[in-house]
């Protein structure tokens, strides 16, 4: 018996946000995490990276925060086709244990009590499509905002 293979080509974008402030001395910017196709019958998570770039002038004590992305909660974010759902996650770190988010629901942030003056920053984001979900063929994707606060 063969199997059909189901590749769905799927990413999570990162939109940037800042916080408003009228003297704004901070940017952001972002590269998305593209994962490519997830293969239904792999026996392994699919990773990738993405980046978040940021700048801050004399400002001290930065907090980068990445949202839900319209999930009900960060355990399993999830990227849409149609009404299909594939879960992800989005991770500060390369062993991806520590899920990026805000703060709540056992996640954490990004913090830098001393950023560089005027220098930009480069973090990676770590992005992982656990493997065994059953989803149909298809274009996946999902929108999130990463949001730094100074």
């Amino acid at each position: 018996m063969s199997a059909t293979v189901r590749p769905c080509a799927c990413a999570a974008l990162i939109v940037l946000a800042w916080a408003a402030r009228a003297e704004a001395s901070c940017t952001i910017s972002t590269n998305a995490v593209a994962f490519g196709t997830y293969d239904v019958f792999a026996v392994s998570d699919l990773d990738s990276t993405g980046e978040i770039i940021y700048r801050c002038g004399k400002d001290k004590n930065i907090r980068i925060s990445i949202d839900k992305g319209g999930a009900a909660t960060f355990a399993e974010r999830r990227m849409l086709n149609g009404s299909e759902l594939l879960n992800y996650n989005l991770y500060l770190d390369a062993a991806r244990t520590t899920i990026w988010g805000d703060g709540t629901e056992g996640t954490q942030t990004y913090f830098n009590a001393d950023p560089p003056n005027n220098q930009y920053v480069t973090l990676t984001v770590y992005g992982r499509v656990p493997f065994g979900q059953d989803v149909a063929a298809g274009a996946y994707s999902n929108s999130v905002t990463a949001r730094i606060d100074f």
